[in-house]
């Protein structure tokens, strides 16, 4: 009898370590992962993937640093890498369970905030502009005077993105600034801009590929691919890349230090560096990836899309954001908790 009693609880311990090792907990942006995507890898692998969504950088910095959340990758932007890193959130990859890495595009395989690529693995990127609703407004679009000095058209039809380095890069780029400026007195005017700026919008909000695709919005600072496919919906909103200066970014995969699932972590990492499965991430959230060979998996209208391909002439005033110093972030955050008052 004991010795049924105790195969029988070998079985159930086994049971549930088999449970354990098919399961991965991913924790990124909302409506930025591909349901097919994952479908594919637990058809290829027996691995079920659980996606829990977040809206800001600062939200999932937040959570992670809290600890006790149970995942075991997260989708930070590129100046959030090096933080994730310093404070010890995250773990380097074994590289012998990563055969795909050699896919990573060559202008994507070498960073200033991963050298060698020891933490991170490119997901998606693309920039942060000005998206109008051109039945609203026919004026210049490529301009942050959009939301920071708003045309009488557009107030109190605009909404700003709650994404504080984006906004706050924006609006530096706008008084003659630099993102992470550390100057009080340019601080200061950007300050006052986006405090005078403010009473013109009608939001700071997220979910603005629907509600501009369905009128309820007429302009927002916001994302490239999310306005791409608000376009898809509605032909009348356009994209437009602040001539001042934009962010340009490049979300990466990493793997947390306290990941349980960690093998299966390798496995998924490995699955998205496949060219055809980084396209179905592209295809779906409507963003570039940094794997090569993907392009050819792509639908065809992300290759001529205005929202990825950036006009000659305002391609200088795109910049990869970087990552702040303690002190500039300091300043921003107090800039921004004023804003949201």
């Amino acid at each position: 009898m004991k010795k049924i009693l105790l195969t029988t609880a070998m079985t159930l311990v086994a049971a549930s370590m088999a449970q354990a090792e098919g399961e991965l907990q991913l924790f990124n942006w909302g409506d930025y992962t591909s349901p097919e995507l994952l479908e594919k890898f637990e058809a290829e692998t027996g691995i079920k993937v659980t996606v829990t969504d977040y809206d800001s950088n600062e939200t999932a910095m937040a959570k992670i640093e809290a600890g006790g959340h149970g995942y075991d990758l997260v989708v930070p932007s590129n100046s959030w890498v090096p933080i994730y890193v310093e404070k010890g959130l995250v773990q380097e990859f074994d590289m012998s369970k990563l055969s795909n890495h050699g896919n990573i595009a060559p202008e994507w395989l070498e960073s200033e905030y991963d050298p060698g690529r020891k933490y991170s693995v490119p997901w998606q990127w693309g920039s942060t502009g000005v998206a109008v609703n051109k039945t609203a407004y026919d004026g210049d679009i490529n301009t942050s005077a959009i939301f920071m000095d708003t045309p009488e058209a557009l107030v109190g039809k605009i909404n700003v993105t709650p994404e504080m380095n984006d906004v706050m890069s924006l609006a530096l780029w706008y008084v003659g600034g630099e993102p992470c400026t550390e100057d009080t007195e340019v601080l200061k005017k950007a300050r006052d801009a986006l405090m005078a700026a403010k009473p013109n919008w009608m939001s700071m909000d997220y979910g603005m590929t629907e509600k501009m695709a369905a009128n309820d919005v007429m302009a927002s600072v916001y994302w490239s691919g999310a306005i791409f496919r608000a376009r898809l919906k509605n032909p009348d909103v356009v994209y437009g890349y602040p001539k001042e200066g934009f962010p340009l970014w490049m979300d990466q995969v990493m793997l947390l230090a306290g990941a349980k699932n960690v093998e299966e972590a390798h496995q998924f990492l490995n699955f998205i560096m496949v060219p055809e499965n980084a396209a179905m991430i592209s295809s779906f959230a409507r963003y570039a990836n940094g794997i090569a060979g993907s392009d050819a998996f792509m639908p065809e209208d992300m290759k001529t899309a205005p929202e990825i391909i950036v006009p000659e002439e305002l391609k200088s005033a795109g910049h990869f954001l970087p990552t702040c110093s303690p002190k500039a972030q300091e300043y921003y955050t107090a800039i921004w908790t004023e804003l949201q008052k």
